[in-house]
């Protein structure tokens, strides 16, 4: 009989309420034992709901760590406190599951990748986009060697008007930044794990603040406060790495188009090239008996290789489960601490030289 995994929560805000505690409460193997969020109030509410019988509740992260019955932690806090909570976790004997961004910078991330190391647990980072139907699909094909060399990616993180009004989304001295770090990390963790390609040369980058001041809003999600909106409306960045291949990466929360795609990434390889279409999966496109063809694969299904699909589990549902079982097993979670600490890098390399006006180089 498969053991059961005990696992805490560290922020019991909208994340943890949205993805990683209803994803974890469908595993039969993992018992939520101890909540623990700076507002008592939550961590009480998410332990009523989610929690085993008789759960820790706390408001000091440190208390919950104490728990030796914890063998998982999951770290769902604001971008700042990523590194420190993370690291200290390790440091307890947990295994760590960390909301993406990994860090709200490359000198906090591998503080993160250095613990790991030498405590020997396992720590992965939340980019569930891989796990849904049309990603990983595409990453099959791409380890068939169906696109040969991968030399161009675009990473699309774009809203027309969608910007979070909730939480500290807008506070950049919490977040580190707006839509490059927030929406337009998981395009770009998209890109590069197609390309299998994380040695970045230099980029440049461009920010803007076009929008945030405006109070004719259209806002998704209700009009934002203009005093609060601390961080950029969008973020471009040019990415030249080290073999050659370049990556185009496009965030944003507010932006005057129509060409809106969200954690989406078009490749373009040697043989053929593919793009990620929101609500039509995947298209696939090359030259076949000397004439150009255009493929839609049915992503219509149940199965695991199906997610997000009408009647399979979603994306996050099946992230939470590949990260039980490289627990449970002892085997490499789908996201390794190096990738992201490579999108860490890349991210601010693009807001450093958007800071500067300069190419930004790696090495």
């Amino acid at each position: 009989m498969e053991r059961t995994v005990k696992v805490g929560i560290i922020g019991c805000g909208g994340i943890a309420n949205g993805k990683h505690m209803p994803s974890l409460a469908k595993l039969a193997n993992v018992k939520m034992v101890a909540f623990c969020d700076t507002v008592l109030e939550r961590a009480e509410k998410a332990a009523a709901k989610y929690g085993a019988e008789g759960a820790q509740v706390c408001t000091d992260y440190r208390e919950l760590l104490q728990n030796k019955e914890i063998e998982v932690v999951h770290v769902c806090t604001p971008n700042r406190s990523h590194s420190f909570i993370t690291v200290d976790a390790l440091e307890a004997g947990k295994h760590v599951m960390c909301e993406k961004p990994m860090a709200i910078n490359s000198e906090e991330a591998l503080k993160m990748i250095e613990a790991s190391r030498r405590t020997g647990k396992k720590l992965t980072i939340g980019y569930q986009s891989r796990q849904r139907a049309d990603s990983q699909y595409l990453k099959a094909e791409a380890e068939d060697g169906v696109f040969g060399d991968i030399y161009f990616a675009k990473a699309h993180a774009i809203r027309r008007r969608a910007v979070p009004t909730w939480g500290v989304f807008l506070n950049e001295y919490e977040q580190g930044g707006g839509p490059l770090i927030d929406i337009g990390t998981h395009a770009l963790d998209l890109a590069l794990w197609f390309m299998n390609n994380y040695k970045p040369k230099y980029c440049v980058g461009t920010t803007y603040h076009a929008l945030n001041d405006q109070t004719d809003q259209g806002n998704a999600w209700g009009n934002w406060d203009p005093d609060k909106f601390t961080v950029e409306d969008s973020a471009f960045g040019f990415v030249v790495m080290e073999n050659g291949a370049t990556v185009i990466l496009e965030s944003s929360w507010a932006l005057n188009t129509t060409d809106v795609r969200e954690a989406r990434a078009t490749i373009c390889g040697t043989k053929a090239g593919a793009t990620q279409i929101a609500g039509e999966g995947v298209e696939i496109n090359g030259v076949k008996h000397n004439k150009q063809y255009i493929t839609k694969p049915s992503m219509v299904g149940g199965g695991a290789a199906f997610n997000d699909a009408k009647g399979g589990p979603s994306a996050a549902d099946l992230e939470a489960k590949q990260w039980i079982e490289a627990v449970l097993n002892d085997t490499d979670p789908c996201v390794l601490p190096e990738q992201a600490y490579c999108i860490t890098q890349i991210l601010e390399g693009i807001y450093e030289s958007a800071k500067t006006g300069k190419p930004y180089y790696f090495n």
